[in-house]
């Protein structure tokens, strides 16, 4: 082999060398380009999360700006304590009487004057100003309700007792049939007895279902001032101690002065002021999730859970358009039932008008075999009796337009 050929072999092995070289440094490069590609939109990525969680901290941070604390601004008062609504920071007291109303009209003349006089008495010995608060109630029979049950429990338990101490007497052979006669009335009575609160307990959950239930009750609110106290040295301790006896003081007035009146009345404690202020502040939850349930709950401080008002008026129109879309298809409804009715006394009241077209059109087609002549006479015939009918049918539209004229005018 000769010196040019080797030196051609390895000038063509170096050429392939080399273009392999460049095919290895393009595939680093590209790689090396992409994997900063990756690392920038890594970069990129972190960087919007990074926004994304600094915005989602404001927004908690606002979100939790709307605390309890805040809450409680839009309330009319601050606290209850020691059977007193807390208002202005410590600076009003109230205190609720409840009064139990009487029948009014139920009562003789004598006790109306009775009443009457009372509570003029009442208006004239007044020497601080009180609000009167009525508030209704829808009637929660839950709690009566579980308690009839237990009741009833009771009473099918003894029952049972009853029924297998029966079996037994009878088994035993050694008690006279007088003996086994009484024992089975006491049963029998035990069965009545259950019946019975069965049956008081079925009607009590059927009356618990009707929302129209409702019970007023009547409140006397008393208020106290600080500035009552005339010293502004006195601390919120002190405050509070003069106002709970002052309060005290009026509302046990208040009471032996409606008692003259046959109207009974009661201090309303702590828990029956939250009790209170939750019915206010919640009328349409307060009958299916009242305040006993909020406090098993552990729920210890009050707040309104009412639904917005404009979200109740959404749902009050929601409720309307739904009504009234249901009236309109039913109405549709018997449209579209009546079509039929009513394309049928169309043609029963134009039956002769069609009998006399149809007529016309046979007469025309046989013409050949009746008689050109006789046919054409009794075409004509049927054509003046046509024109006769319709003439008296203008006649009884007529009338009719007229009567409904006097009708609308009446």
């Amino acid at each position: 082999m000769s010196n040019d050929t080797i030196s051609q072999i390895l000038m063509i092995i170096l050429g392939i060398m080399l273009f392999i070289l460049v095919i290895l440094i393009t595939i680093f490069l590209i790689l090396r380009t992409k994997e900063k590609i990756k690392k920038n939109s890594s970069n990129n990525y972190d960087l919007i999360t990074n926004q994304k969680n600094k915005k989602n901290v404001t927004k908690q941070s606002v979100d939790m700006s709307y605390s309890k604390e805040s809450i409680m601004n839009f309330m009319e008062f601050d606290k209850i304590e020691d059977n007193m609504i807390v208002q202005k920071k410590g600076k009003r007291f109230l205190m609720v009487i409840e009064c139990q109303g009487v029948n009014y009209d139920l009562m003789s003349k004598m006790e109306k004057v009775s009443v009457e006089e009372g509570f003029q008495q009442f208006l004239n010995t007044l020497r601080h100003p009180i609000q009167i608060y009525i508030q209704t109630r829808t009637i929660n029979l839950e709690n009566s309700i579980a308690g009839y049950k237990e009741k009833v429990k009771e009473v099918e338990d003894k029952y049972g007792q009853m029924m297998y101490q029966y079996e037994q007497m009878k088994v035993a052979d050694i008690y006279t049939q007088a003996e086994l006669d009484k024992y089975l009335f006491e049963m029998t009575k035990q069965r009545n007895l259950l019946e019975y609160g069965k049956d008081l307990v079925s009607n009590t959950e059927k009356m618990s279902l009707n929302k129209s239930v409702l019970n007023k009750k009547y409140y006397v609110v008393i208020p106290y001032i600080m500035e009552e106290a005339g010293n502004d040295k006195y601390n919120y301790e002190e405050i509070k101690n003069m106002a709970f006896s002052e309060l005290y003081t009026k509302c046990q007035s208040i009471i032996r002065i409606l008692s003259s009146c046959s109207v009974n009345g009661k201090i309303l404690s702590s828990k029956e002021l939250i009790e209170l202020l939750y019915v206010a502040y919640n009328r349409d939850e307060a009958e299916s999730y009242g305040i006993d349930k909020a406090m098993q709950a552990g729920y210890d401080e009050l707040y309104s859970t009412a639904p917005d008002v404009f979200e109740r008026k959404i749902k009050a129109l929601d409720e309307v358009v739904e009504e009234k879309a249901v009236e309109l298809a039913n109405k549709t409804i018997e449209k579209v039932k009546s079509a039929p009715e009513q394309i049928a006394t169309e043609k029963e009241r134009n039956l002769e008008i069609l009998v006399e077209k149809m007529a016309k059109i046979i007469l025309e087609e046989n013409k050949q075999y009746v008689g050109g002549e006789i046919a054409q006479k009794a075409i004509d015939q049927i054509q003046k009796s046509q024109e006769k009918g319709e003439k008296a049918n203008e006649e009884v539209k007529k009338k009719s337009a007229r009567g409904r004229k006097k009708q609308t005018i009446e």
